[in-house]
């Protein structure tokens, strides 16, 4: 009876044309997406329509704890914005105290994407928000449960008509406002764009300067870490393991030509997004150059732009002091503070 009365309520907000058919806005979000992007990326592609209404509605959700079996956790609760939408633990706890077992990816930037998670098994944005709520060391809680949630907050149910319409409240229609809102999780206001897109001289240090050389060249980073992203979007073995207790990707495919695979990430905000790998088996950045530097381990998927680290790269301090600096350009920190992407409660 509840639901049926809240249900009679929201017809009351139901605007109608005058042939008596629904309507709700569907107002478009303004993304600020510089050219050099979408000439190497193109558009957006990954989420089903973006609007200020849907946006709305998925920050809300995002940051809502009613996706959580005992209200103590939201997506925000793994995904900060201070820590580049990234979990500073090496694994997340869950509502039951459990951790898992991979680190929790940052949700940035992730609009031009076609697979998700560490292991790819996820294919859009939409399908990236339906898991966590069901998984039992996650949010460990149902969908049903969460729209009986929803529907008996009337803010919710209004914001829901605005962006979809009168429709029975799905998973579906849910799981698309939380990609709506992630999907406008960007920006390009870092040292690197102003020097290397906008060639602004003076917004980077000569050791940076010098980094960027051994990024480009020597070290050949650009492979897989190229482009506006700093990503390929793809799955690799970068010569963590020679024996994998994590088969990453080969869990999604089942093949064998995929053993020790894991998501490229876009190294955008890198400097936030401590701790590194899959496993977060690195605290530091530090760490993570000396493993490139004298670390990777062979095996039969080991990706073929991998071979010029086997044996090391023989990078002095100076040249990793000066990889670090480049780095850190990567960081954009107009998006630690915009209010934009922050709790709207």
């Amino acid at each position: 009876m509840k639901r049926a009365l809240l249900l009679l309520n929201v017809l009351v907000f139901i605007s109608c044309d005058r042939n008596g058919q629904r309507t709700y806005d569907d107002t478009p979000y303004e993304l600020n997406i510089p050219s050099y992007v979408t000439a190497y990326e193109g558009e957006i592609s990954n989420v089903e329509s973006i609007t200020k209404e849907k946006v709305a509605l998925g920050r809300e959700l995002f940051f809502s704890t009613m996706l959580s079996e005992d209200y103590s956790m939201s997506c925000a609760t793994c995904h900060g914005q201070s820590t580049g939408f990234s979990d500073p633990n090496q694994f997340s706890t869950g509502t039951q105290g459990v951790s898992g077992n991979r680190n929790a990816m940052s949700v940035a930037y992730l609009g031009w994407d076609s697979e998700f998670f560490w292991d790819g098994r996820a294919f859009s944005l939409s399908h990236q928000a339906l898991g966590p709520v069901l998984n039992e060391i996650e949010l460990n809680t149902t969908w049903e449960e969460v729209i009986s949630r929803f529907e008996d907050d009337r803010d919710l149910m209004n914001a829901y008509q605005r962006s979809f319409g009168y429709k029975e409240v799905s998973q579906t229609e849910l799981t698309e406002a939380i990609a709506a809102y992630e999907s406008t999780i960007i920006g390009f206001d870092s040292p690197y764009d102003r020097w290397f897109y906008n060639f602004e001289t003076d917004v980077i240090s000569e050791s940076a300067i010098r980094g960027s050389g051994i990024y480009f060249d020597k070290a050949e980073c650009v492979h897989c870490h190229g482009g506006p992203l700093l990503t390929d979007h793809t799955f690799k073995n970068n010569g963590l393991d020679s024996v994998f207790t994590d088969i990453g990707l080969m869990e999604t495919t089942s093949s064998p030509l995929d053993e020790g695979k894991f998501k490229v990430p876009s190294l955008r905000n890198i400097s936030l997004t401590a701790p590194y790998m899959h496993d977060g088996r690195f605290s530091t950045l530090e760490e993570v150059i000396e493993h490139y530097n004298s670390g990777v381990k062979s095996s039969a998927t080991l990706d073929p732009d991998m071979h010029v680290f086997e044996g090391g790269l023989g990078l002095t301090q100076q040249e990793k002091d000066d990889l670090l600096a480049f780095l850190m350009t990567f960081t954009d920190s107009s998006m630690l503070s915009n209010s934009n992407f922050s709790d709207p409660n």
